[in-house]
């Protein structure tokens, strides 16, 4: 009994003390900087990404959706499922052992019996009663057992990079959403205006026209124009309700139940970013995270399909004790110690099959890391590129507005003196509210290019260390 167990414990030591599998190589290499250029900044730590916006009715979105979102609860439910795996994937590098207890009765019903039953004129059932105890267990000699736990464990971790995933999806999602709720609440509110303005210069067109001072055609073309605006309006209340719609959704509530606060959309601010260096990138992107876990269990895969060709031993340990009366059962106790050898010989090819699929999959996901790394390298890119853009466009923009508001008074005051025709009104009154709509639509642009950034950054989560090499 000595010699079987001293061999089973010390095979559970050697594939105890196996070497991790190495991290997989992307054979991608960094650039050194952005091309865009990044302004330095002391800002790095983006775990509350979102309250650098100014919005304490973000900050309470946001805290309910973490709470409320059904995509959040399923992704988490999808991390559980992966750590009860990697624990039915660990259980064989530990032998199984078994408890058996069995109470056995035969009875004669006619006839004299046959030698195994062992009855008698007086008594013609026979009691057994056996108790056993065994242990299996197959020695991991080519490493298969160890590399599919550690491809169970590198799921785990791709499923909680996923998690992280889907909740800077549905944080950024939120963010926009609700930003873009309150831009078309302010594009509503500037259109109220404007048909407001146009209503008071349909007046005194429609007085002037009474007097004979103006033509038809003057009061038909304000009349288009004060149409036009009154169509816009309702198309915006439109859009401003459907943000609403998909805002409720992703906080995981039907409209009804959803409670937006008062906040302008002009009290939203958007922060100086720092995007820090493309290296850094592969230590702040879940994504990039999940896929290089993915290709790491890949790895793991392979090595276990290709111990599946080769043979297997199986150590073996029975203690056992019978008895035809319960109180005898522990009186004649046995063991039994045994050890296989099963080795494959024909498959029709089926093992090979499945190491050279195992071997495809690990190639696809070593593409799929690449992808992984360069669209996260292009999302910081267009994010940044988009920031300079819209800075320099809001520069020039602001005074376009103000010249435009400068430049309608101007007409709507030489209209009411007779020293201006009304197209000329018109014309600054189209331009003034192009103006006002523009600098809304680049504000807005402005704030998202900004939660943008923050998602192709990673949000606020970040790994223990990184993975490029």
């Amino acid at each position: 009994m000595k010699t079987p167990l001293s061999l089973l414990a010390a095979c559970i030591l050697l594939a105890a003390c196996s070497s991790p599998a190495p991290r997989p190589d992307s054979g991608l290499q960094a650039p050194a900087t952005w091309q865009t250029a990044d302004t330095p900044t002391a800002q790095a730590d983006h775990r509350r990404w979102w309250s650098q916006f100014a919005s304490p009715e973000l900050d309470r979105l946001i805290a309910q959706a973490r709470e409320g979102s059904f995509d959040l609860a399923a992704a988490m439910a999808r991390v559980r499922q992966a750590q009860a795996s990697a624990v039915i994937a660990g259980a064989p590098l530990l032998p199984e052992l078994k408890g058996g207890l069995n109470a056995n009765r035969q009875k004669l019903l006619r006839g004299k019996g046959y030698s195994q039953l062992n009855a008698t004129r007086d008594n013609q059932a026979v009691d057994y009663f056996d108790a056993s105890l065994s242990a299996s267990y197959e020695i991991d000699f080519w490493g298969g057992r160890h590399a599919a736990r550690d491809s169970a464990l590198l799921g785990v971790k791709a499923s909680e990079f996923d998690r992280a995933t889907v909740e800077l999806t549905l944080l950024s999602g939120v963010a926009n959403s609700y930003t873009q709720a309150l831009a078309l609440n302010e594009q509503s509110r500037i259109a109220q205006l404007n048909l407001d303005n146009a209503l008071n210069v349909l007046k005194l067109v429609q007085t002037r026209y009474d007097s004979g001072s103006a033509t038809a055609l003057e009061l038909a073309q304000q009349r288009s124009l004060v149409a036009a605006q009154q169509r816009q309006l309702p198309l915006l209340q439109q859009q401003a309700e459907e943000a609403r719609i998909s805002l409720a959704a992703l906080l995981g509530q039907p409209l009804q139940a959803l409670s937006l606060g008062h906040q302008d959309f002009a009290q939203l601010q958007w922060p100086s970013i720092n995007a820090g260096v493309p290296s850094e990138l592969l230590t702040r992107r879940p994504d990039i995270a999940s896929a290089e876990a993915r290709l790491a269990a890949a790895q793991a895969d392979v090595k276990v399909a290709r111990a599946a060709m080769l043979p297997s031993v199986t150590l073996s340990a029975s203690l056992g004790s019978g008895a035809s009366h319960a109180p005898d059962l522990l009186r004649s106790p046995f063991y039994n110690l045994g050890a296989g050898l099963v080795a494959p010989i024909f498959n029709a090819g089926r093992l090979s099959a499945e190491r050279d699929k195992a071997t495809a999959r690990q190639e696809e996901l070593l593409e799929s890391y690449r992808a992984a790394i360069i669209n996260g390298f292009a999302d910081v890119e267009k994010a940044l590129n988009s920031i300079r853009g819209l800075d320099q466009q809001r520069q020039w923009q602001s005074e376009e507005l103000n010249q435009a508001q400068r430049a309608f008074e101007i007409a709507q005051s030489r209209y009411q003196a007779g020293a201006e025709d009304l197209l000329t009104v018109l014309e600054t009154q189209r331009t003034l509210y192009a103006a006002q709509d523009q600098n809304v639509q680049l504000r807005l642009a402005r704030l998202q290019s900004s939660i943008a950034l923050y998602k192709a950054l990673g949000g606020g989560w970040q790994a223990s260390a990184p993975t490029l090499r």
